[in-house]
């Protein structure tokens, strides 16, 4: 049997579930996948932000929680392991899943897509990508609009993503738009593996800074990224952050029960 085929250790965070899988074993379940071709899989990939919005909105606990794999990108879900005595535990970044993929794909050839963020971050990613790792092959770039996407305009990015044939689709329309996309499109696209990676693009492409990795495994990105882009993190760092905080301690304490629960419509 497949290691895909079985269900992969996880924790649970305020009635989320989260895969303790090493990035490694991430990547090679992404290879089985691309080899069967067997429906769209969907990889979830986020920390705290995803466990609170998860919280705080039970449809997209079930959207998350539904997910093939839902993988650790901050260090909220792998302390909650270590506090409950799961080991070798650590943190998936996105930009790091992104960049272990492409060295494999370096060899072997796989073709990925890139959606969302904008054509300027799009066209920097794929001069790195091109440059970095040449035996991957970028099937195809596209930037949404930023507001409401008409069903005809819908229509025709997912026959842009299909008629490529990408073995991986990445999209970075941050959390919880790029997931609740996946989720919505996971019958129309001709894709064997689709993962949501947030802010990844800008990492990969040059523009924006990644901290340092032992500042995330501290797990001070938080701060890191609060310095560098203070009018787009701090209501995420400074108010939802304690308040999940809160939450997790009585979840692991086991002075407050959190339900899985919540369907998608």
């Amino acid at each position: 049997m497949s290691v895909v085929d079985v269900a992969a250790p996880h924790v649970r965070v305020l009635g989320s579930r989260v895969a303790m899988v090493s990035l490694e074993e991430t990547v090679f379940r992404i290879e089985e996948w691309i080899r069967r071709r067997e429906g769209c899989r969907r990889v979830v990939v986020t920390g705290f932000h995803g466990l609170w919005e998860a919280h705080r909105d039970p449809q997209l606990r079930h959207i998350l929680n539904s997910a093939d794999l839902w993988i650790p990108d901050g260090i909220a879900p792998v302390l909650a392991a270590r506090c409950r005595r799961l080991g070798n535990v650590a943190r998936i970044p996105g930009a790091e899943l992104m960049e272990a993929f492409f060295a494999r794909a370096d060899f072997l050839g796989y073709r990925s897509f890139f959606y969302g963020d904008t054509e300027e971050t799009l066209g920097l990613l794929k001069s790195a990508l091109e440059a970095k790792y040449p035996g991957h092959q970028v099937a195809g770039t596209l930037s949404p609009p930023f507001g409401p996407v008409t069903a005809a305009e819908d229509d025709e990015h997912v026959r842009r993503i299909n008629q490529s044939r990408p073995d991986v689709l990445w999209v970075g329309l941050g959390l919880p738009k790029q997931d609740r996309w996946i989720y919505e499109h996971r019958h129309q696209l001709d894709v064997p593996v689709a993962i949501g990676v947030g802010a990844a693009f800008r990492f990969l492409s040059g523009q924006v800074p990644r901290a340092p990795r032992w500042v995330g495994n501290i797990g001070c990105e938080w701060a890191y990224r609060l310095a560098r882009e203070p009018r787009k993190c701090w209501r995420r760092s400074l108010i939802q952050g304690p308040q999940f905080l809160v939450h997790m301690l009585l979840d692991l304490a086991g002075l407050r029960v959190y339900e899985e629960g919540g369907e998608a419509e």
